[in-house]
């Protein structure tokens, strides 16, 4: 009886072995050939005047969401970039002056 239930065994298994291998191939060539299908679409970019036009169509809706600042907030700032700048273009000119004086004296030597 045992010999018999082993073997009743084997070929079950061997059976499922045989259904899942057979069930398993059609699977994996329909996956390969999802995958055919796929790749061609994802390569494949609008062109330029759509991309053109989403970009644009981002940039706006970004700039409906920007808090923008009051007048007298831009103004301010504006006024504190402008002297910023005015000092450095006085300290880079001294400097570049006294450098200039130094040269001068080294080239014609004291007089």
């Amino acid at each position: 009886m045992s010999k018999k239930n082993k073997e009743l065994e084997k070929e079950q298994a061997e059976a499922e072995a045989a259904k899942v291998a057979k069930n398993s191939l059609p699977a994996a060539d329909a996956k390969k050939q999802a995958d055919k299908r796929k790749k061609p679409d994802k390569n494949k970019k609008p062109n330029i005047f759509v991309r053109m036009g989403r970009k644009i169509k981002e940039t706006f809706s970004e700039l409906k969401r920007v808090t923008w600042p009051s007048f007298g907030k831009a103004l301010k700032a504006t006024g504190v970039v402008l002297v910023i700048v005015l000092i450095f273009t006085v300290i880079v000119t001294g400097i570049n002056y006294g450098l200039s004086e130094l040269l001068d004296l080294m080239t014609t030597g004291i007089e």
